[in-house]
């Protein structure tokens, strides 16, 4: 006695399958994606069918597991209609950030050695104004004034205006350039 293929059984369940989505999921196109993912599975998986058994069970039962799937995986979703979520995992090319290093290593090399050091013991070391000032046998106010003429000459080597910033990814040189970088004293 031979048995028919299984598969050739399918459609003839598909309307029960949309009734049964639909009753799950409330919406029309949902229930048709979910037949639809609940065939492919099935028909991927026939091997796994045994043959002389409730065939609509075990599509009832794919379906039912797959509604669920997808239920726990929204669950675990973040919901960011605005994109605010989004926007903060955004890469940003390589290659602007390499030609803009590239830029401010130029400019930085251009400021004099007094304003090199202050910038990098301040802005990038992350050195107190006054520890900076003895690590330079200097007072306070000189290094303050290196950092601030070294800061603006930068802005002004690389074209940035005051409400611009140079979108570079390595913190310790944006604390370089940035004001907000210096150690607060």
């Amino acid at each position: 006695m031979s048995h028919s293929d299984p598969r050739d059984e399918l459609v003839d369940h598909l309307p029960a399958l949309r009734a049964f989505a639909l009753s799950l999921t409330r919406n029309g196109s949902v229930a048709d994606d979910m037949v639809q993912d609940t065939v492919v599975k099935a028909w991927t998986n026939i091997e796994k069918f045994q043959v002389g058994t409730n065939m609509r069970a075990w599509l009832f039962t794919i379906l039912r597991n797959t509604y669920y799937s997808s239920r726990r995986k929204l669950n675990r979703e973040v919901s960011d209609g605005e994109g605010i979520f989004t926007e903060s995992l955004a890469v940003k090319p390589s290659h602007d950030g390499h030609m803009q290093m590239t830029d401010f290593k130029k400019a930085f090399a251009q400021l004099s050695d007094e304003q090199r050091e202050a910038l990098i013991l301040v802005g990038a070391i992350g050195f107190a104004y006054e520890e900076a000032a003895e690590t330079c046998g200097v007072a306070v106010g000189t290094i303050k004034s290196r950092v601030n003429r070294g800061r603006k000459r930068l802005a002004e080597l690389l074209h940035l205006s005051d409400d611009e910033s140079l979108e570079l990814t390595d913190d310790a040189t944006m604390a370089v350039i940035s004001a907000n970088g210096a150690s607060p004293v």
